[in-house]
């Protein structure tokens, strides 16, 4: 394997030089990417495989970006993949992960249980508190049916449609093929009618209307906590589980960077380069054209293409000092518009003691509040237990997150920036309200404790740069059909190319790759006349 490029100054002042001699020996369509998170690594590794030149700048050294963990003494903390839709055959992702890696070899669990949600205010017939999204679909039709026979057509409502979902590969990936097989492909897609039926009917069901419609009160109080209390598309919901009944969206064992790795050693093999410690501070353009890329020292990196794997605000109003911003993006950069996902509040532990008897994923409510320093309040707690991964944690212990949702991002970013001294402080207070209640709802583990650390939303815009510290893209709301404000293209500006998790609503690795993918399609098309979705042997590759 290629290794990757460390930053230092000798290799800035050198590049010029460089591609200078690259020019005259090479004809190859040279293409700037910024950013190696996942989109970036996946597109880079598209273009690569089409006889690009590609290349990757990196501010952080790790390879990624919210794809990520770390480490805290023997103990490994995740901040990103609960799981990774098509982990195995049975959805169009599953083809897609497999143009760029050996899915087969990469270990994966799938869980029984999505999640277990404790509610307050009701009981299911049993006398029990707990909800279980179990993910074979059969078992929690049988579940809820069981919990609620008063409900039959709600649930029947609910479970059908990720049948329905099951019968279609999703999403259709769109290939090049010859006219008797494109033909007989468009006929074939016309069932595809039948899925967008339900898929508008659903659009504007979110959990909360959804939960109105039962008749138990379990039930309904159930699917009102289903994200915490706050309200999200169904669909959000029901595509996951559709494919986690197929045994296709497993965990990867060794955790998120780990995956990152994988996606970084197939572009490297490709031929790819990556430049970390390396931040892109300006994209050059000239006469409305993208034309490379500006890094540290004021050396200039040309390229015939420029891809943003990035942010979509630090890309538009930054990099391009928002010079092809539209009308609707500055509306969303001025707070209108389009909601930013949550942000995360990530308190991880390492704790000396087994914990397999509790359920790898819960929420539960909090006998009494927890207030954060930030100003928001806690009823509830979510609790993550990696007791199915033997690498996140030595043998008899465990790897434990504790997450909260918040929107009050700008404090802890504030915060960070304005008095490092209290910004801890805040966070250390927040750890000790914590730790009680996490030692009752396991069994006592306050002195069982080994490692402590606490992401805020700051961590993550300063690791990422993901605008306001958001856990993922735009969030998911009512009307899931809007779409993103960010496309693939900027209005106005040739030779650039935008791909990233915000290019639709929901963000995650699922739309980090469909993003990659869909971007590397159109240039290759362009430059080429067709996209090549599989490593060739031998390509000299397009000229400029």
């Amino acid at each position: 394997m290629t290794s990757p490029c460390k930053f230092n100054p000798n290799f800035l002042r050198s590049y010029q030089q460089r591609t200078i001699t690259q020019k005259h020996c090479s004809n190859k369509v040279k293409v700037n990417i910024i950013g190696a998170g996942v989109s970036g690594l996946c597109v880079g590794s598209y273009l690569q495989m089409n006889g690009f030149e590609t290349q990757i700048f990196e501010k952080h050294d790790i390879p990624g970006g919210l794809c990520t963990s770390w480490q805290r003494g023997q103990y490994t903390f995740d901040g990103c993949a609960h799981w990774i839709l098509g982990s195995d055959s049975g959805s169009s992702f599953h083809r897609m992960w497999s143009e760029l890696l050996d899915m087969g070899s990469i270990p994966f669990h799938d869980h029984y249980e999505r999640i277990a949600i404790d509610v307050k205010n009701t009981r299911n017939k049993y006398g029990e508190k707990t909800f279980h999204l179990y993910t074979d679909l059969d078992r929690l039709e049988r579940y809820m049916l069981d919990l609620a026979p008063e409900d039959a057509g709600t649930i029947r409502a609910f479970i059908r449609p990720m049948r329905v979902m099951q019968q279609f590969d999703l999403p259709p990936v769109m290939d090049d093929l010859p006219p008797l097989q494109s033909a007989l492909r468009g006929i074939r897609m016309t069932r595809y009618l039948y899925f967008f039926y339900w898929f508008l009917r659903l659009s504007r069901q979110t959990n909360m209307t959804f939960a109105r419609r039962f008749k138990n009160p379990f039930l309904r109080e159930s699917f009102e906590l289903l994200y915490d209390g706050f309200e999200v598309s169904l669909i959000v919901m029901m595509m996951p589980l559709s494919v986690f009944d197929k045994k296709s969206a497993g965990y990867p064992i060794g955790g998120s960077l780990a995956f990152a790795r994988r996606l970084e050693e197939s572009y490297l093999d490709l031929g790819g380069r990556i430049h970390y410690k390396t931040p892109v501070h300006k994209i050059l353009t000239e006469g409305d054209k993208a034309t490379g890329v500006l890094v540290r020292h004021g050396v200039r990196l040309e390229s015939d293409i420029t891809i943003s794997a990035a942010d979509w605000r630090y890309t538009v109003f930054d990099a391009l000092e928002g010079r092809y911003a539209n009308d609707e993006m500055k509306a969303i950069h001025a707070g209108q518009g389009i909601e930013v996902y949550y942000s995360v509040l990530q308190l991880s532990f390492g704790i000396r003691k087994d914990l397999t008897q509790y359920p790898h994923f819960s929420r539960f409510p909090l006998d009494t509040p927890i207030t954060s320093p930030d100003g928001d309040t806690y009823e509830r707690m979510e609790v993550h237990i990696y007791h199915y991964d033997p690498t996140m944690a030595p043998e008899g212990c465990a790897s434990v997150v504790v997450s909260f949702y918040t929107r009050r991002r700008d404090y802890w970013i504030d915060l960070r920036r304005t008095d490092r001294r209290r910004y801890r402080a805040a966070k250390d207070e927040l750890l000790r309200q914590v730790i009680p209640h996490l030692d009752r709802r396991l069994g006592g583990i306050e002195g069982l404790i080994e490692e402590t650390d606490v992401a805020t939303p700051a961590t993550l815009l300063r690791y990422t740069g993901n605008w306001k510290g958001s856990a993922q893209g735009w969030l998911p709301g009512k009307n899931i059909l809007a779409g993103s404000p960010v496309q693939h293209t900027l209005p106005g500006l040739k030779n650039m190319y935008l791909s990233s998790h915000w290019n639709q609503p929901g963000g995650g690795l699922p739309i980090a790759i469909k993003s990659a993918r869909d971007v590397a399609a159109l240039i290759s098309k362009k430059y080429n006349g067709r996209f090549i979705s599989k490593k060739p042997s031998v390509s000299s590759g397009p000229e400029v």
